[in-house]
């Protein structure tokens, strides 16, 4: 069976071709990201650079199902994805299976890392939570503003870098000397970045960029791995799993590791490849999907922004 898969949720068109015979084969991964610049991800903008990008970046091969991302996500840019699925499958009478983002980040960490009933942390730009998967998944912990990835990212915006991305962000903090203490807010096992956001920006203006750097991304990181032991404590995983594109940072998974080393946790991360946005995540789990006969019709294949985890 080949699976044609299509991401299109925020920034990234991506467009992976999958086979399943016995194992996951990933034939085509091919993406494109959209790059705004001195502005966040404008819904519109990139929505067009997908459209733009859409049949360059589709694989010619044939396929047997195609899995499209239809939420959470940029209500444009889901629109994109769903319209091209239609199009597709109307042009191949191949079925449709929509696909929840975050559970197909979930799913191919599983996959390629080998977890088998993980807490996972799932960490991007518009997405932080904690999440453990009994009869479906459910959110044991969240953020209640600002994902923590999108943190970074308007920081980086704010300081007026070149790359206005988290990972510029973290290579700065590389070079932070000094900790400036800034707002640190967890609710149970809920967290709050934009109170952090403010006071970082704020102390640009008497601190160096990369003490500020530093401070801000010890602070949110931290705060992420108060609330993630307390999950594992109350679940008692000896697995923790992280996935979205925020996992790939060296740090955060340094010090996620130092506090899995004292709970006798396993930390399990995929492949930085696969942590960022990409459409082979879609085509397996929409597989995953298809096996339990969740297909949709013509009319279903439209955008659900407010898409959750727990209540797919």
């Amino acid at each position: 069976m080949k699976i044609l898969g299509i991401e299109s949720t925020a920034h990234t068109l991506g467009f992976g071709l999958i086979e399943i015979n016995g194992k996951l084969k990933i034939l085509v991964d091919n993406r494109e990201r959209y790059i705004p610049k001195g502005e966040g991800i404008h819904p519109r903008k990139a929505a067009d650079h997908h459209a733009e990008m859409f049949e360059k970046l589709m694989p010619k091969d044939d396929f047997d199902v195609i899995a499209v991302s239809i939420g959470p996500g940029l209500g444009p840019c889901l629109q994109t994805g769903c319209l091209g699925a239609r199009y597709l499958s109307l042009k191949t009478n191949k079925p449709l299976v929509g696909v929840n983002h975050a559970i197909a980040h979930i799913e191919i960490a599983k996959e390629l890392t080998g977890a088998v009933n993980p807490l996972t942390v799932y960490v991007s730009g518009g997405n932080t939570q904690i999440i453990v998967e009994n009869s479906g998944y459910h959110v044991l912990g969240e953020t209640l503003d600002i994902g923590l990835g999108n943190l970074l990212d308007n920081f980086a915006r704010s300081a007026n870098l070149q790359e206005q991305h988290g990972a510029v962000v973290d290579e700065l903090a590389k070079k932070g000397e000094k900790y400036i203490e800034m707002p640190y807010t967890i609710k149970g096992m809920d967290l709050v970045f934009s109170g952090l956001q403010t006071d970082a920006e704020k102390k640009l203006k008497n601190n160096k960029l990369e003490d500020v750097a530093y401070s801000l991304q010890e602070t949110a990181y931290a705060m992420l791995i108060e609330a993630t032991e307390r999950a594992i404590a109350l679940t008692k995983k000896d697995e923790l799993m992280m996935c979205g594109g925020v996992a790939s940072s060296k740090r955060l998974q340094e010090m996620m590791q130092k506090m899995c080393d004292e709970r006798n946790c396993k930390l399990l991360v995929g492949p930085n490849k696969y942590n960022g946005d990409n459409g082979v995540m879609i085509a397996y789990a929409g597989y995953k999907q298809f096996l339990k006969n969740k297909t949709i019709s013509f009319e279903e294949c439209k955008p659900k922004q407010r898409m959750r985890v727990d209540t797919n």
